[in-house]
């Protein structure tokens, strides 16, 4: 039997990874990079979390965030995939996206049908990792600025240019017009 394992954060760090289902550019296709600067705007004015570093891809989110004392980091990923499901489907369908929509129905089982799921658009774990060292922070804080120009990723030609990351905020100190982002040395 598998065991599931619940990140129970209490006043931690944690490095976060999650994904579009199939590894599918959803948040391009539906011009859907604000639901991620939403929803951690919303959590951290609940004072759940604050971020300190993020990088939003086309498939896939990368975070450091600090959570509060009580909050759990499985039902607050959850959370945040589910509302944002619901907003990308609904751009997908504003944007006439018919085959990408029949891919994402096509994913659902028939259990997940017979409970009111419609469409997979998220990959259903989240990769969790907390941070426990100050070299452990460094190495992903420089992975999370690096992937919009590592590997098959071209999205800038420096990774500082990357819109959608913290690195202009560590790297020049420029304020993030989407997103309030906490120094991670001021945590």
């Amino acid at each position: 039997m598998a065991i599931k394992t619940l990140h129970n954060s209490f006043d931690r760090t944690w490095f976060v990874t999650f994904t579009c289902y199939r590894w599918l550019p959803l948040f391009e296709i539906s011009d859907s990079y604000d639901l991620v600067y939403n929803w951690l705007n919303l959590i951290s004015k609940k004072k759940q979390s604050n971020t300190l570093a993020f990088v939003i891809m086309p498939n896939h989110v990368h975070l450091l965030l600090h959570l509060a004392d009580d909050i759990n980091l499985n039902m607050l990923i959850s959370n945040a995939k589910r509302f944002m499901a619901y907003e990308i489907i609904k751009r997908l369908k504003d944007n006439n996206e018919a085959g990408t929509l029949q891919t994402l129905r096509d994913a659902c089982s028939e259990k997940e049908k017979s409970k009111g799921q419609i469409h997979r658009v998220f990959e259903p774990s989240f990769d969790a990792k907390p941070i426990y060292s100050d070299l452990f922070l460094h190495q992903k804080l420089n992975y999370i600025h690096q992937n919009p120009v590592n590997g098959k990723w071209h999205l800038s030609i420096d990774f500082i240019e990357y819109k959608h990351s913290s690195a202009a905020f560590y790297e020049l100190g420029s304020i993030n017009e989407y997103l309030e982002i906490t120094d991670f040395r001021d945590v």
